[in-house]
């Protein structure tokens, strides 16, 4: 079996932000600490990781990050608690997060961006093709877009890329792909990647949103990476090396999603993300929509 087939097993999720945009509730909380209805969202990233059969997780923390740790960690006294009282219900969902996953963690310590952060990840993940997954994209549960992305690598060898359709007027927010079709629906070959180019200048309008798989060949890049855009080292300048040479590392591929995405980066789309959620679930969305409902009448 050659290198770039390995099944994959690991997972990197960057975690070392310091969640400006949400000041002051991130002054001393992680931003990926943020509840996402009754979940933080560094869980719904954990459990999609594991959903797509990577058992193994790292997470590239920084200073103030200790919640995160704690999060995955057995609470014994807690859970002592909630035995004695016999609440199955609350005792299950605080283990939950405990038994999700193989959970290891390494600081970044000088933040150099996105493309350092994946480098950061080097010595775990070793020889092998893994994934990184951004914490502030939550992927809808029900749209397997990881799964589907691990195939397409062990299908294609090489790296792939998650790639989302948006306005041209919003392309400067995003890493922008140039892409040649495939046969296989939903699938293209990347041809070249730009940080955040202006509408004038984008390739497409095919934006690279949180999710990749990467070949192990991409730390190779990494290192030789000079600081891009904002003086930090950018994962896209690496993918852009290898999509323009697949000799380096083996071709870069795009799985083009359509399905639900929620930007909990955002503090709007973060709200929205939690009326959504919340609407859907079958615990509190009967009561939470008639609510709703009432609600927006009564402002209109």
């Amino acid at each position: 079996m050659t290198q770039s087939r390995t099944r994959i097993s690991k997972a990197v999720i960057p975690a070392a932000g310091l969640g400006t945009r949400f000041l002051p509730a991130t002054k001393a909380t992680p931003k990926e600490m943020l509840p996402v209805v009754d979940k933080p969202a560094i869980q719904y990233v954990v459990e999609e990781a594991v959903t797509a059969g990577l058992s193994d997780v790292l997470m590239i923390t920084g200073r103030n990050k200790r919640p995160l740790e704690d999060h995955f960690d057995r609470n014994y006294e807690l859970e002592e608690l909630l035995t004695r009282k016999g609440d199955e219900t609350r005792l299950a969902r605080v283990q939950e997060s405990s038994d999700l996953a193989t959970m290891h963690y390494v600081r970044q310590g000088d933040p150099r961006g996105l493309g350092h952060a994946v480098l950061c990840a080097a010595p775990h993940v070793g020889d092998q093709p893994f994934a990184v997954l951004l914490g502030d994209d939550l992927i809808d549960a029900r749209d397997p877009l990881l799964s589907r992305m691990v195939e397409v690598q062990e299908q294609h060898g090489g790296s792939v890329i998650a790639l989302m359709e948006v306005d041209p007027e919003q392309i400067h927010l995003y890493g922008c792909a140039a892409v040649k079709p495939t046969f296989d629906e939903g699938v293209v070959q990347v041809s070249g990647l730009v940080e955040k180019p202006e509408a004038s200048e984008a390739p497409s309008n095919y934006a690279v949103i949180g999710r990749y798989v990467l070949d192990p060949r991409i730390f190779d890049v990494l290192r030789d990476t000079k600081p891009g855009r904002g003086g930090e080292i950018q994962l896209t300048d690496a993918l852009q090396t290898l999509a323009s040479d697949p000799d380096v590392g083996g071709p870069v591929h795009g799985v083009v999603f359509t399905g639900r995405r929620y930007d909990t980066g955002d503090r709007g789309d973060y709200l929205r993300a939690i009326v959504r959620l919340a609407c859907e679930r079958e615990d509190l969305g009967p009561d939470f929509r008639a609510w709703l409902r009432s609600y927006v009448t009564e402002e209109m």
